[in-house]
């Protein structure tokens, strides 16, 4: 057997069976545990007498011993919010390199183009680069995510602000990274290239030093290339970790990241005009490079410094306290199609460029505390979350515009060739210039009433005071803006039978008119108030068996105004006075027979924008909401050696902005993959992409910044544990 990607599954409950993807059959795990092996979950190890203790962590609940999104000890079944969890083994056996292939197969989310430079995510209809966190701490800066260090991705849907704070009107994703194991020793190896010569090797190594002390390194090398024509890159990173056992109640993990990332910047090709209808994405181009080669690009270097400590006050109190310490130096620029193309008879003779260069440097400095006590009132049990965060956040960003020397403007129409012939251009001095100082300071409260043992409710509040300081040095001037807002959640949960729940959450947050990223305001937006963002959600969780889920969720989301560029002039905002997304999701997942395990995902998106100042979008569609997604992965165990996987993803045609002038068509991709585990320690597969080799756009930024789909293509990778 191929030890280190079993996953036993003995006790788990709905979420963590939505991603179980082991390669063999849950007779054989079972075996192998009472056997008294090593069995091997993600990226953990126990003995068998470890073994049930380790799976009610990871799989019955959403614990802080995990440092997961939820911060309370609750079954998963019991938590009133529609949810997915994307483990290790899934990232591995589906070869997934990229926050864009994990929500392709991710019900109810979809990504975002983010301009060839950074994560972009659309949740439940809402775009946003900053609702990211990593082992429950915020990480808004933007930038691609890398995957070689985490243990699982846990996608929450729904606004909550108690639990998170500002944004996440959509939901957020949040990052649990790998910790290091007491009395373990061990190494991961990995190597992997694929068709068009991207290649990745990645490093995992455990030691104890003491029986109370144990360190872990994570770290890995990218190579950077894709079916589009000069867009290659590379990045790396590593991240070592020390856990030190203080005392039987106490523990504290001490953590150092670093990222490296430089990569060209593609923003895809332009739309191209239709007689009848909105524009479409254009076709036949599907490598041609809107840009100049040698100017479009990004750089990152970031240094990340975390340290936790738990501690375990009596039986039902524990205590954990969180500090991280990131500094951020962020560097793009880029020139890109402006306009659509005049097409006719598949081809056209000019293309419009605009572009910019824009530099970023943040530091964070977040402190992050609570308390998780569980008591009883006569027959009433409690669990109660009590916690305060602290934030000081610093940002220096510049934009400087492009001019060409033609015609010393930043816009220039210019004839079309493949490849393009750039015309000599330079930077100007800053079009914005500005420094901001954010501090937040929160405190929430939640209390999980459990009334009986059917009946539950969840009842909170979050208090958040957002304090904005900005130095707009172009302008000569000064903003400010402190925001105070509570922030309620109420959950009910009715479970006629444990395998089964019922419930139902009102929940709101908030953004900041300053945006995600802290660049909006101005006069005209200093004295407006927050946008509020109103999540109300129905569902069931259904453990049909300890290893086989069904989940379902009916939700709508209610968005108060709130800004986007103007699809005319992109320098310019308009004001859209709201938005209403109404849906619903399903999963089922798990082991279906003894070979046979199964993730299955559909969503339902009908998402409009109220009317917009001055024109005629009311009614229209929200950007990027593809009205219905569909996944469905498969993983077949032929023997004890071999394997195979097959996956199809749908998307619907979606608007890329609120003015519905450019639709992207739907489209059908099939993925496969095969494994064979040459030996207890060493696995080869083969990860197959578009299989059909579809013609497809996945993503957009703008109507005239339309991702490409690659063709099919191949991954080939060896891994090694010992």
């Amino acid at each position: 057997m191929y030890k280190f990607q079993r996953l036993a599954t003995t006790g788990l409950t709905l979420a963590l069976a939505q991603t179980v993807f082991a390669q063999s059959s849950y007779a054989q795990i079972q075996a192998q545990a009472q056997s008294g092996q090593t069995v091997f979950g993600g990226a953990s190890s126990m003995p068998s007498a470890q073994l049930n203790d380790e799976i009610i962590t990871q799989g019955r609940y959403l614990s802080i011993d995990k440092l997961n999104a939820v911060k309370t000890p609750t079954p998963i079944i019991n938590v009133p919010q529609s949810l997915s969890i994307v483990s290790a083994i899934q990232i591995e056996n589906q070869a997934f390199t990229n926050f864009g292939d994990i929500l392709r197969y991710t019900p109810g989310l979809s990504i975002s183009q983010g301009e060839g430079h950074r994560d972009a995510i659309i949740i439940r209809g809402q775009q946003t680069t900053a609702d990211f966190f990593i082992n429950g701490v915020r990480d808004d800066v933007q930038y691609y995510r890398p995957l070689y260090n985490i243990e699982q991705v846990e996608i929450l849907r729904g606004s909550n602000a108690l639990l998170f704070g500002r944004g996440g009107g959509g939901g957020i994703i949040n990052r649990v990274t790998k910790m290091p194991k007491l009395g373990e020793q061990f190494t991961g190896l990995a190597a992997s290239v694929d068709s068009f010569g991207a290649y990745n090797v990645a490093l995992d190594v455990n030691a104890p030093v003491s029986e109370t002390m144990a360190v872990r390194l994570n770290g890995f090398y990218e190579g950077l290339n894709n079916h589009r024509d000069f867009v290659d890159g590379t990045r790396y990173g590593f991240n070592p970790t020390a856990l030190f056992e203080l005392s039987e109640q106490t523990t504290l993990d001490l953590s150092y990241e670093y990222l490296n990332d430089d990569r060209t910047v593609d923003r895809g090709v332009p739309s191209q005009n239709v007689d009848n209808g909105p524009d479409i994405p254009l076709s036949g181009f599907d490598k041609t490079f809107f840009g100049s080669p040698d100017q479009n690009f990004t750089t990152l270097e970031a240094h990340i410094l975390r340290a936790h400590m738990q501690h375990q006050l009596s039986d039902r109190l524990r205590a954990n306290f969180t500090a991280q310490y990131a500094d951020y130096d962020k560097v793009y620029q880029n020139l890109y199609a402006s306009e659509e193309v005049s097409v006719t008879n598949g081809t056209f003779s000019q293309v419009e460029l605009d572009g910019y260069r824009d530099t970023t440097g943040r530091k964070n400095f977040i402190l992050q505390g609570s308390l998780v006590g569980e008591f009883i009132t006569g027959p009433i049990g409690h669990t109660v979350l009590v916690g305060a965060e602290y934030g000081d956040q610093k940002t220096e960003n510049d934009r400087f515009d492009n001019v060409f020397a033609s015609n010393n403007d930043d816009q220039l129409l210019i004839n079309f060739t493949d490849p393009l012939v750039i015309p000599a251009f330079s930077f100007s001095s800053p079009a914005r210039d500005r420094a901001s100082d954010v501090k937040t300071v929160s405190i929430y409260a939640q209390d999980q009433i459990d009334v009986t043992e059917q009946l539950k409710v969840v009842l909170g509040a979050r208090f958040d005071s957002f304090d904005i300081d900005v130095t707009d040095i172009r302008a000569n001037a000064d903003f400010k803006r402190k925001d105070e807002k509570v922030t309620p959640r109420l959950g009910l949960i009715y479970k006629p039978q444990q395998n089964v729940s019922f419930y139902g959450s009102y929940s709101e947050t908030f953004l900041p008119r300053s945006g995600d990223q802290f660049l909006t305001l101005n006069l005209d937006s200093e004295s407006t108030k927050p946008q509020v963002f109103k999540n109300k959600e129905i569902g069931a969780k259904w453990d049909i068996r300890p290893d086989l889920s069904l989940t379902m969720a009916v939700f709508k989301l209610d968005r108060e105004s709130f800004t986007s560029v103007d699809p005319d002039d992109t320098s310019q905002l308009i004001v859209i006075e709201g938005s209403k997304t109404k849906g619903f999701e399903v999963q089922l997942s798990g082991q279906l027979t003894e070979r046979w395990t199964m993730n299955a995902g559909y969503a339902y998106l009908d998402g409009t924008v109220n009317r917009v100042d001055g024109s005629g979008f009311d009614g229209n569609k929200t950007r990027q909401t593809p009205e219905n997604m569909f996944s469905l992965w498969n993983n077949f165990q032929m023997n004890d050696k071999l394997g195979a996987g097959v996956g199809v993803t749908y998307q619907d045609s979606f608007f890329v902005r609120e003015d519905n002038s450019v639709e992207v068509p739907a489209y059908t991709r099939v993925d496969a993959a095969l494994f064979y585990d040459v030996s207890d320690a060493l696995r080869v597969q083969m990860n197959v992409e578009n299989l059909l080799d579809t013609n497809y756009y996945p993503d957009a930024h703008s109507n005239d910044n339309i991702s490409t789909g690659k063709p099919l293509n191949a991954r080939f990778t060896v891994r090694t544990r010992f």
